[in-house]
């Protein structure tokens, strides 16, 4: 069973929130962004997968392994090839719409690497 619908590929940030967040959460957040933009500032308990190492052929990070995923970068352009590439390898997944960018304006949570008060890079 699939935790989204047959042809969405997008989903809100309000969606990706309440898909990711919490020790129940039936996805993970999967950040696409390089480690400088994660040291900045992403979403708690999302994971980081730079998509120049996906793309180089790089492994999922064991706590994405397996799961669905809601893919997230800056501003949406390279979660949603981050997605498609994982899609063509058999994951289930989704990019949010306007990234981390549309997180933060929406008012969800930003840390930065020390959990700390993060901002967008």
């Amino acid at each position: 069973m699939f935790l989204f619908r047959s042809g969405d590929h997008r989903v809100t940030v309000d969606e990706a929130h309440r898909r990711t967040q919490g020790p129940e959460a039936p996805a993970v957040l999967l950040d696409v962004r390089e480690r400088d933009e994660w040291n900045a500032g992403h979403a708690p308990g999302a994971v980081l997968a730079p998509l120049s190492r996906l793309a180089a052929g790089a492994a999922l990070p064991a706590a994405a392994r397996q799961r669905p995923l809601v893919v997230i970068c800056r501003s949406g352009h390279r979660s949603r090839r981050a997605a498609e590439l994982l899609a063509q390898g058999g994951a289930e997944a989704v990019d949010v719409k306007g990234g981390m960018k549309a997180w933060a304006a929406a008012g969800h949570p930003v840390v930065d690497e020390r959990g700390n008060h993060g901002s967008i890079a």
